[in-house]
């Protein structure tokens, strides 16, 4: 195992992923990349480089993506799986993961979460504090379950979704790609173009 972390991306995000390396306690030199120069240093860790020195680190240094977007989180880290990086995956100390439960390179999943057996998620995923994923729920690559989403049993979120604080979603729900769930929405039936939902029970907004 690589005893270097790297991670990309120095903002709040950035901040909630360095706290579960933290207490993961595998590695013995955590670190940031960060494309904002006026930052030299986040809860005490420092920031080393911008993103393209990431491959300065490739044979020394595990790496995880820290970036809220769902679309630029997939770039950087397609970027770094094209060139043969390694990346990770973290989840939290705290966080009750099932029975046959798949987690791809690069998905964090949060402080208070709960996973279901027979679920699968994705590439590059955010599974936000305390949110429910029941059981065999699929959600597709670079996805964002945000904080205290829960998801019934049998649904399938697909890739880059962006579902937002407090969302429900029922059982056996299908939503394609490319949506973004407005906090605190109701989603009752499939969704089955891109766009913004929103609502009780959820409406598409544009």
């Amino acid at each position: 195992m690589r005893k270097r972390l790297l991670i990309i991306g120095a903002s709040g995000h950035g901040k909630v992923i360095a706290d579960i390396a933290l207490k993961l306690n595998k590695w013995t030199n955590i670190s940031f990349l960060d494309d904002d120069e006026s930052k030299n240093m986040t809860m005490g860790l420092n920031i080393i480089g911008k993103t393209k020195d990431a491959f300065k680190y490739k044979d020394i240094a595990e790496f995880i993506v820290a970036i809220g977007d769902n679309k630029i989180r997939e770039k950087v880290q397609c970027m770094l799986t094209d060139e043969e990086l390694s990346v990770t995956t973290l989840i939290h100390p705290n966080a009750t993961i099932g029975t046959d439960v798949e987690i791809d390179k690069g998905s964090v999943v949060m402080a208070g979460v709960v996973i279901n057996s027979s679920t699968r998620i994705g590439k590059g995923c955010i599974i936000n504090t305390s949110s429910n994923i029941d059981h065999d729920n699929i959600i597709e690559d670079f996805v964002h379950i945000s904080p205290r989403v829960s998801l019934a049993g049998t649904v399938k979120v697909g890739k880059n979704n962006w579902i937002g604080t407090g969302s429900v979603v029922s059982n056996n729900i299908i939503l394609c790609p490319g949506c973004l769930i407005g906090a605190g929405t109701l989603v009752i039936n499939d969704i089955k173009e891109p766009g913004t939902y929103f609502g009780v029970p959820a409406r598409r907004a544009f």
